[in-house]
């Protein structure tokens, strides 16, 4: 099924959005709401994702745009854009687990890369994801992003990024050239 991308609103995120992103973001990660998606790491972490302090630090960060993505009023998705010389970091992002699999995350990236080439100039975009999240790994590739074998620890006992389930996480960097 696809999702029409008439119907959305790209917009940068305010304070005033922090509560409803952090609740989006949450349900389309952990939790038992999380499984209505195919996003979720309930398997792989418990706990929370992120909180108010973590989402108002992207909103207020002055190289930084947390891209708010709104239907009919609601906002349904979400990603981070963090300018970083000559590419830009892609995170944060979240679309509401009863809207996945429709094509609004295939969308909202495009738009991504897009707001990031247009903004900044960058000709990259980086983004990590736990390496054992293959599945969402692949879909990652399938719009053109590259595994680079690169890996960063996953930050084992800070609870801000959950209570990990299993001994081995870590992150694996992936990269994008931007085309014009």
């Amino acid at each position: 099924m696809e999702t029409a991308a008439t119907d959305l609103t790209f917009r940068d995120a305010t304070e005033a959005d922090v509560d409803a992103l952090v609740a989006l973001i949450e349900s389309a990660y952990r939790g038992e709401a999380s499984r209505a998606g195919w996003t979720t790491e309930a398997d792989i972490l418990e706990g929370q994702r992120t909180d108010p302090e973590g989402v108002r630090a992207v909103v207020e960060a002055p190289d930084s745009r947390l891209l708010t993505v709104e239907r009919g009023g609601a906002i349904v998705a979400c990603c981070q854009l963090e300018h970083r010389g000559d590419h830009a970091y892609f995170g944060m992002f979240a679309v509401s687990p009863a809207l996945q699999g429709a094509g609004l995350g295939r969308t909202i990236i495009a738009e991504a890369e897009r707001t990031a080439r247009r903004t900044w100039g960058v000709r990259a975009m980086h983004m990590t994801v736990i390496s054992a999240r293959e599945d969402l790994i692949a879909w990652y590739e399938r719009r053109g992003y590259r595994r680079t074998g690169q890996m960063s620890p996953f930050p084992y006992g800070d609870e801000r990024f959950g209570v990990p389930l299993r001994p081995d996480l870590e992150f694996e960097l992936l990269v994008k050239e931007l085309a014009d």
